[in-house]
């Protein structure tokens, strides 16, 4: 498998709508920061500055959001949080990924999660908060995986799903 993330580029904006609107129905949203009103050359830079850290809003911290791609087409994300807020310490964590529904079941889920170890490992976070939902096997067999040990299963904030909490070191 060749599977790599990268920035999103201009090119994904068809492909990204297209990932959000499908994961929707899972009540997932893939496009972290986006709204319907932006253009999608305001999301890029809404990205940028977040990576930078720059014009941050009160609930937002310094993350980077990625593409993951194969042979050049988007299977799903990756949000990575270098820093946790009140709400990321308990219900977020630092990475966050999704797949999307065409592409599950081969094992991108684990390798996107590989990869974002590694670039929130460069930026010298070394123990590392991942949360599922408490039925999502699939998300929860990729976080054990790569090592996720499971600290508890916790009430959603709104009374969703209860929440899976792993560290990762």
């Amino acid at each position: 498998m060749t599977l790599r993330l990268r920035p999103y580029q201009l090119s994904d904006e068809a492909a990204a709508l297209a990932a959000h609107d499908a994961l929707l129905a899972d009540d997932f949203h893939f496009l972290l920061s986006w709204h319907p009103s932006m253009t999608w050359a305001e999301f890029l830079l809404a990205l940028e500055n977040q990576r930078r850290g720059l014009n941050l809003s009160e609930d937002q911290v310094r993350a980077v959001q990625l593409a993951a791609v194969v042979d050049d087409e988007l299977v799903g994300r990756v949000s990575i949080r270098f820093t946790l807020n009140e709400f990321l310490a308990q219900h977020g964590g630092h990475i966050g990924y999704g797949v999307v529904p065409a592409h599950r079941r081969r094992g991108y889920a684990t390798e996107i999660l590989r990869q974002a170890l590694v670039a929130i490992r460069a930026e010298g976070v070394e123990r590392v908060l991942v949360t599922c939902e408490d039925g999502n096997v699939g998300s929860s067999g990729a976080i054990e995986r790569v090592g996720g040990v499971l600290e508890s299963i916790v009430p959603s904030e709104v009374g969703g799903p209860r929440l899976r909490r792993y560290w990762i070191v």
